[in-house]
């Protein structure tokens, strides 16, 4: 194993905010924008969901402070890894934006089934709808960054 491989298995493989400052300047502006009119506890429960199925655990580490710092219980954030079995911790617009998040986050048919996307329709707005979709995309390209880079939990 070289240093260069060591290093890798036990930190970050790159800064890329630092190597990258208009990148990450560009992106935190867009994150900014897309959570403008959502509630902040929806917001982060979609940020740790979307996090979890990416396995981004920097991502999920800071999301879950986001979370608790915005007043979210402990025992709904424990739950949302399995939210579909959880249904009664979570409102109806909430599983309906967790629902879209992790079918923008996967895209396993290459689409968002009509079906998932007419549930979040049926409890928001299109403005507000547009901005759920702008949120879901935007957790999902910090995901990539962060795992893509190796960001470890708990770091800036």
């Amino acid at each position: 194993m070289t240093t260069e491989t060591a290093r890798h298995a036990h930190g970050p493989r790159m800064h890329w905010a630092k190597l990258a400052p208009e990148v990450f300047k560009a992106m935190s502006a867009l994150d900014a924008a897309a959570r403008q009119g959502l509630d902040p506890v929806l917001v982060e429960l979609v940020k740790i969901r979307a996090s979890q199925v990416n396995h981004c655990a920097f991502c999920i580490d800071m999301h879950i402070k986001d979370a608790r710092k915005a007043g979210e219980s402990e025992e709904r954030i424990y739950l949302l890894n399995a939210w579909e079995e959880a249904t009664g911790f979570y409102t109806d617009r909430e599983q309906a934006a967790l629902a879209l998040t992790e079918s923008i986050t996967l895209l396993t048919d290459g689409f968002v089934p009509d079906a998932v996307y007419d549930r979040a329709a049926a409890h928001f707005e299109d403005a507000e709808l547009s901005q759920l979709i702008a949120l879901i995309t935007t957790i999902n390209a910090w995901n990539r960054f962060g795992v893509t880079t190796r960001m470890a939990p708990g770091r800036v």
